[in-house]
C-alpha cells in the first residue's frame, strides 16, 4: 500500500519538473536567439537554413558597436544609466514620500488630492505627450538628460501601492515612536522608510527597467547624437535604407547586460523584503 503514494509522489515532481524546464526553456530561448544572432554574421542570420550555433563566430560584431563614431555606443550606454540611476531612486522615494503623506498625514483635501491622483493614471500618456514637450522645450530641457529625466520622476502607480502599503502598516510601531517625539518626517524617515524594503525594492528595479527601455521620450527630446540613449542608438541599426541584424543583435545583448546585472542583485533583498512583509526584526 505504500508504493502507492510514493509512486504519486514521485509522477507530481516529475511533472513539476517537466513544467520547470519548459518554462525555464520558454525563457532562455530568447536570450538563446540574440546571443546566436549576435555572433553571426548577416547571410548567416537571414539564411534559410537553421543552425543551431554559428561557426565561426563574428566577435568583431560587438567590437563594431564601440568602434562606429557615428553611432557612439559607449556614450548611449552611459547616458541611459545616468538616466535610470537617477529616475529609479528619486521617483521611487518620492512615490514613497508622496505615499506616506496620504495613509498617515491627516491634511484637508487630501482624497481630493488622492482623487487627482487616480485620475492621472486614466489620462492616456499621448494626450499629456505634446503639452510635456512644450513645457520641458520652454524650459530648455531638449537635448539635455534632465529633460529625458525630469519627466519621469512622478509615478502615481507607485504612489497608490505605497499609499495602501503604509496603511497596512502597523500604527503601534509608529506610536511608539511619537512617544519619543518624532514628527511626521521622523516618522517616515526613522521607521516608515526603513521597513519598506520590498516595496523600495521592487518598484525601484521596475522604475530602473522602465526607465532603460524608454524610447519613445528620449527619442523625441534627444534629437542630438549625444543625449542618445542605448534604445536609440540601437534604432539606428534598422531604418528604412540599411538593415544589419547582426550588430542589432549584438547591441541588444549589450543594453541587456546591466539589466540582468540589476536583477542579480537586487533579486535577494526583494525575495527578503517579500518575506519578512517589509518589517525588519
Amino acid at each position: 500500500m505504500s508504493t502507492v503514494p510514493r509512486l504519486s509522489g514521485a509522477l507530481r515532481l516529475t511533472a513539476r519538473g517537466l513544467l520547470v524546464g519548459l518554462l525555464t526553456t520558454a525563457f532562455l530561448t530568447p536570450f538563446y536567439l540574440m546571443l546566436r544572432g549576435a555572433l553571426m554574421d548577416t547571410p548567416g542570420v537571414t539564411s534559410p537554413q537553421w543552425t543551431w550555433w554559428p561557426f565561426p563566430m563574428h566577435f568583431e560584431n560587438f567590437s563594431a558597436l564601440f568602434d562606429d563614431p557615428a553611432l557612439s555606443m559607449g556614450r548611449a550606454l552611459a547616458n541611459s544609466a545616468l538616466i535610470a540611476l537617477v529616475t529609479a531612486p528619486v521617483s521611487t522615494l518620492l512615490a514613497s514620500a508622496a505615499g506616506y503623506a496620504f495613509a498617515r498625514i491627516p491634511v484637508p483635501g487630501r482624497g481630493v488630492l488622492l482623487a487627482l491622483v487616480v485620475a492621472t493614471l486614466m489620462i492616456p500618456g499621448s494626450v499629456t505627450f505634446v503639452p510635456t514637450f512644450v513645457v520641458v522645450g520652454s524650459m530648455g530641457g531638449v537635448n539635455t538628460l534632465w529633460g529625458i529625466i525630469a519627466p519621469g520622476l512622478f509615478n502615481p502607480f507607485a504612489v497608490l501601492l505605497f499609499r495602501n502599503f503604509y496603511l497596512r502598516f502597523p500604527a503601534e510601531i509608529e506610536e511608539a515612536g511619537r512617544l519619543d517625539g518624532l514628527g511626521w518626517f521622523g516618522l517616515y524617515r526613522r521607521i516608515a522608510l526603513p521597513n519598506s524594503g520590498a516595496m523600495l525594492a521592487s518598484l525601484g528595479a521596475l522604475a530602473f527597467i522602465d526607465s532603460w527601455n524608454s524610447f519613445l521620450w528620449p527619442l523625441v527630446i534627444g534629437q542630438d547624437p549625444s543625449a542618445w540613449t542605448a534604445q536609440i542608438a540601437l534604432s539606428t541599426f534598422l531604418t528604412s535604407q540599411t538593415v544589419n541584424l547582426p550588430g542589432l543583435f549584438a547591441g541588444a545583448v549589450v543594453t541587456i547586460v546591466p539589466l540582468v546585472v540589476m536583477f542579480l542583485v537586487a533579486q535577494r533583498y526583494i525575495v527578503e523584503g517579500i518575506a519578512t512583509s517589509g518589517l525588519k526584526g
